[in-house]
Order: C-alpha cells, then sequence, then structure tokens
C-alpha cells in the first residue's frame, strides 16, 4: 500500500518542485484563450468595418497602438529583473497578458471616445455625428420647381438651416429657365437669367448638397 501510494504521489510532489512545467500549462491555456478572443474580437471587427467611417476606424486602430506601447515599456522593465531560473517563463506570459489587456483597453477607450475626439478635431459635422449615433434621422432630397430656383427662397432656407439634405434640381427646370433665359419677351428672359444665378450661386455656396438629376419627379417640390 505504502509503496503504491509512494508510486501516485513522489511524481506530483517531484512535479509542484518544477514550477516550470506547471507555467507552460498555464501558458498554453492562456493562448488558447487569447486566440479564441482574438477570433472573436476579429470577427465583430470585421462586421462592423464595412459600417464605420474611415476615421473612426483610424481612432480605434491609434488606440489599440498606443495599448500595446504602453504594455511594452511597462513590461520592459520586468524582463530585465534577474528572475530565478524557475520563474524565466513568468516573463513571456506576463508580456502577452500586458499586451492582451492594454490592447484591449486602448481599443475600448477609441471606441468608445472616439466620436468625442472627432468632434473635438472637427473631422465632421455635428450633424453628421448625430446621424451616426441614430439620434436623428437622415433628411430625405429635396426636389427643387422653377418657382423657387426663380425667387431665391432655397435660398434662404438652406442659409438659415431650417432647410436639411440634399437638393435636387431636376432637368426639366433647367431646361425650363435656360427656355426663359433665351425668351425674346423682357421679363421672362429676366426671370430665367435670375434663375440660373440663383443655381450657380447654390452650387458654389453648399456644393454636393446640390445635386442635378435628369430623373423625372412626380413628387412635392420646395
Amino acid at each position: 500500500m505504502t509503496t503504491l501510494l509512494s508510486e501516485r504521489i513522489l511524481p506530483l510532489i517531484n512535479t509542484l518542485e518544477r514550477p516550470w512545467l506547471w507555467l507552460i500549462g498555464l501558458g498554453v491555456v492562456l493562448g488558447l484563450l487569447m486566440a479564441l478572443l482574438v477570433q472573436q474580437v476579429r470577427t465583430c471587427l470585421r462586421a462592423e468595418e464595412r459600417q464605420l467611417p474611415w476615421d473612426i476606424l483610424l481612432i480605434r486602430a491609434a488606440g489599440l497602438s498606443l495599448g500595446l506601447v504602453l504594455a511594452n515599456l511597462l513590461v520592459a522593465p520586468l524582463l530585465l529583473l534577474p528572475l530565478p531560473e524557475s520563474l524565466q517563463p513568468v516573463k513571456p506570459i506576463v508580456l502577452v497578458l500586458a499586451n492582451l489587456g492594454l490592447g484591449v483597453a486602448g481599443l475600448t477607450v477609441g471606441q468608445l471616445r472616439g466620436q468625442a475626439l472627432r468632434r473635438l478635431l472637427g473631422a465632421v459635422s455635428s450633424e453628421t455625428l448625430l446621424l451616426e449615433e441614430g439620434l436623428v434621422q437622415r433628411s430625405a432630397p429635396k426636389i427643387l420647381d422653377t418657382s423657387a430656383a426663380i425667387d431665391g427662397r432655397i435660398g434662404a432656407l438652406l442659409d438659415s438651416g431650417l432647410l436639411e439634405g440634399q437638393v435636387i434640381i431636376p432637368q426639366v427646370v433647367l431646361e425650363e429657365l435656360q427656355t426663359l433665359a433665351d425668351s425674346g419677351k423682357g421679363e421672362k428672359r429676366s426671370r430665367g437669367r435670375r434663375g440660373l444665378d440663383n443655381l450657380s450661386a447654390l452650387r458654389r455656396d453648399y456644393g454636393r448638397r446640390i445635386v442635378t438629376n435628369s430623373t423625372s419627379y412626380d413628387g412635392e417640390a420646395v
């Protein structure tokens, strides 16, 4: 009986006297857990990256990079410590854990504070941020008619901020204004030229918000 117990217990005692075996086992387990975590994070990021703006992706990447740099700076003194031979395997394990923890922390900070940083840097407008956060709904485009182009009220609405979204100028409106501008009657010619001048000013002041389209529209105009 004593011999049997000795055969079972002595190997366990010898193993406990060699802690590096336990450290190797711990490293294997942590490596597997880290691989699963990285795969999960990678899957989530790939699902989100198609919907995120490029500047948000850059901010998250910067947060991850800063976290990794900080982890290596903090762990570097530990790697230089003259530890006993039996504790040497602790160094790479601590390095991996520090990189994993601070890397995820940096990525999380970039994700949580990315919008505030974009707002601080002025990279996007407040309207864009509200749309991305789902606080407001994207405005439907407005269709411009001939009378609105001539009297210029659309410019006043855009200047005041009361009119949101894009303004679509149908090709038929441009053709009608050009016809008026080429008219032999002075009043019609004046109205047509005024409308064309107003549209030119809108394109100059609002750029991509003013869209010319050859499609015929049946909806309500502005």
